[in-house]
């Protein structure tokens, strides 16, 4: 039996939110420190939709890093996997908010912490007691980090856990090297069972704007079911099943996209986790009534997060997911 629901692995930073919106980075008069990095993110919002999550990422010897460990501690994620360095400070990011909610960010990460990643801290038990690893991008700007991130899905495929991979791709990070970049997410996609792009990381990899055609690229390269975040229009996800279908998002006031993607990613995978237990991910994905349900409840857990500000503060328990997905049934109907 999995310890785990979910393992995450890569970047931990702290997220400087801005204390007023609708102005650019250098116009905001100041900031409030939060927890943030995608795969964290993910790692909380399994938490609290009531899943058993865990991280495995690298942070500073320093205030910042003993203040996200302990964020992870207080949400009830094992920080087992969380390791510690005196070569580089934890990461930062400065985010500034318009007013349909978009960002702009400013990283310093030079390297930062999470950058050192490397394969001697990838824990293969870890791996074993998990349902699904998870994984990001950010972190694989380094060789040897992106080779650590390489050999964490390895390990999973070779002991039969799924593997997810959400895009996430910063150009502010891989500015210069771009192509680089792409071919990094490429090669991880490969070894990917869930794949979640934005609709503008789909045409980075892929070279197309058709969602359709865009996303059929991506399944090929090996994933099991493929998902286009597509903002106020929904998601379109394809699978290796041949099921395809566009799950429309729920309507709410947009306050911050900050973790609107991993906020999908957690309740996606927090419900094929329950899901995949004593059967098999093939079978999971080959019925469309359950994809579209998973979706659904994603979609629901990421509109509630863009509705609050921030990351971390913002991912909603189950309770409120149910609420809110409930409420809005009625408010349909009515």
């Amino acid at each position: 039996m999995a310890m785990y629901d979910v393992l995450s692995i890569g970047e931990m930073i702290i997220d400087f939110v801005p204390n007023q919106t609708g102005v650019g980075l250098k116009e905001v008069a100041g900031f409030v420190k939060a927890p943030g990095g995608a795969p964290a993110n993910v790692a909380v919002g399994v938490a609290k939709l009531g899943g058993r999550s865990a991280f495995l990422g690298k942070f500073g010897a320093d205030a910042f890093g003993d203040f996200l460990i302990g964020v992870l501690d207080e949400s009830g994620v094992a920080t087992g996997g969380c390791v510690r360095t005196e070569e580089a400070k934890t990461g930062l990011a400065f985010i500034a908010v318009d007013e349909a909610g978009e960002r702009e960010f400013q990283f310093y990460r030079d390297p930062s912490a999470d950058m050192l990643l490397e394969e001697a801290d990838i824990d293969a038990d870890w791996i074993q007691q998990a349902r699904i690893v998870h994984v990001g991008s950010v972190t694989q700007l380094l060789p040897q980090a992106h080779a650590a991130t390489v050999r964490a899905l390895q390990i999973a495929r070779e002991h039969g856990v799924i593997t997810s991979f959400d895009v996430n791709f910063r150009l502010g990070i891989w500015r210069g090297r771009e192509e680089e970049g792409r071919r990094k997410i490429l090669e991880t996609a490969g070894l990917t069972d869930v794949l979640k792009v934005s609709e503008w990381e789909m045409e980075f990899m892929t070279g197309t704007t058709d969602v359709e055609t865009g996303a059929a690229e991506l399944l090929a390269l090996g994933p099991k079911i493929v998902f286009v975040t597509l903002a106020e229009k929904g998601v379109y996800y394809t699978s290796a099943a041949g099921l395809r279908g566009m799950i429309p998002t729920w309507r709410v006031e947009v306050k911050d996209a900050t973790g609107a993607g991993d906020a999908f990613v957690a309740g996606f995978l927090r419900q094929l986790s329950d899901r995949v237990q004593g059967r098999s991910i093939d079978y999971s994905l080959s019925i469309p009534e359950e994809i579209e349900e998973m979706a659904r409840y994603a979609n629901a857990v990421g509109a509630i997060t863009v509705s609050r500000m921030g990351a971390i503060p913002a991912l909603p328990t189950k309770e409120e997911v149910f609420q809110f997905m409930y409420a809005n049934r009625r408010r349909k109907r009515t």
